[in-house]
């Protein structure tokens, strides 16, 4: 693959996430009953100003990104700045500088209920080893994205990724679904479809657990909830059983999103969200503005599951896969650039290229 096709894969990586994110901004943490209630029968096809009554994020501009975005970015700097090496408490530190800025700009949307209590133990000095602990939410998978782009498929990418959760979500969960987003952008930018790059990508994950434990190491502080590699291969095989008629029929869509809120959930929680994403990702593998809609307006954690399935479908078409006016506007809006990010991380896995 030349170097302009692999930077315009990066780059919809990561434009992928953003208007994923900005899609589902409006929509988070509500029902999709009460999504249709607040914005119209019609679902969400583009950005849109949240609601009053948004409840993380009332009265917050269309176009405008969440967490999610913003702390793959700051996860981007710390990896541009150490060279692809990542300081855990240097990472933290970034974490929660970030926090006190937008508490400063006076935004709501700061950090989850994981990252939120692993950092406030971080600031009391217990050992980064131990604050992340209970950590099972998606906070480490949704700002997995540049570590995919930053590292090819081996097993510095999973390390990498383990280590970006330890702070926060040092747990089975946590971490098998940080590893699970950053293998599936990796492979997509190698030029795998997106069904091959989310098998390869469980794959990758298993075999990384399975060579771990062989040698005595547990990946993450055990928890009693269900594995996200489980439910993941479980979510893509049910998703391609009910393949997209590509009808666009809004009752088909619909139809498929109560059966996965029902069947795997959409909450939080990585072993649903993580799942429900690589479920739509894999029903809208070839439209994947389409994948973004259906997430922003399934209920639940629309922000989260929109940004990691933008950016598995982003890493495999590109930034072609969405709206010329999208990409531009959640740049502008926001004041990000994410083609520099996407061309400084990508240096850094082929710095030995010549």
């Amino acid at each position: 693959m030349n170097n302009n096709m692999l930077e315009e894969r990066a780059y919809g990586a990561l434009i992928g996430l953003a208007i994923g994110d900005a899609l589902g901004m409006p929509t988070q943490s509500m029902s999709a009953d009460q999504i249709r209630s607040e914005y119209g029968v019609k679902p969400i096809r583009t950005f849109v100003d949240a609601s009053p009554k948004q409840p993380i994020a009332p009265n917050m501009k269309a176009g405008s990104i969440t967490d999610d975005t913003e702390q793959a970015l700051v996860l981007a700097n710390q990896l541009i700045a150490g060279a692809g090496e990542l300081d855990i408490h240097q990472y933290a530190q970034s974490l929660l500088n970030w926090e006190d800025d937008m508490k400063a700009k006076g935004s709501l949307d700061l950090l989850g209920p994981s990252t939120k209590s692993a950092l406030e133990q971080f600031k009391a000095g217990v050992d980064v080893n131990l604050t992340g602990i209970h950590g099972t939410t998606n906070g480490g998978a949704m700002r997995a994205c540049p570590i995919g782009i930053a590292n090819r498929p081996d097993t510095h990418l999973a390390d990498i990724a383990r280590r970006s959760s330890i702070v926060t979500h040092n747990t089975t969960q946590g971490i098998e679904s940080t590893m699970l987003i950053a293998a599936t952008v990796s492979y997509g930018l190698e030029g795998a479809d997106a069904g091959e790059a989310m098998m390869m990508a469980l794959n990758y994950v298993t075999a990384y657990l399975a060579m771990n434990r062989f040698e005595g190491m547990e990946v993450g502080h055990w928890s009693p909830k269900a594995s996200v590699i489980a439910r993941t291969r479980w979510a893509i095989n049910w998703a391609r059983e009910h393949a997209d008629s590509q009808s666009g029929d809004i009752y088909d869509h619909d139809m498929f999103g109560e059966q996965l809120r029902a069947l795997v959930g959409t909450s939080v929680e990585a072993n649903e969200s993580v799942p429900a994403a690589f479920a739509i990702a894999t029903r809208y593998a070839q439209r994947p503005y389409d994948a973004l809609c259906v997430a922003a307006n399934i209920g639940g954690d629309t922000d989260t599951i929109g940004a990691m399935v933008g950016a598995m479908l982003g890493a495999v078409h590109g930034t072609g896969g969405f709206p010329d006016d999208m990409v531009r506007t959640v740049q502008e809006v926001n004041h990000i650039d994410m083609k520099q990010v996407a061309k400084e991380l990508l240096a850094i896995s082929r710095s030995g290229e010549q």
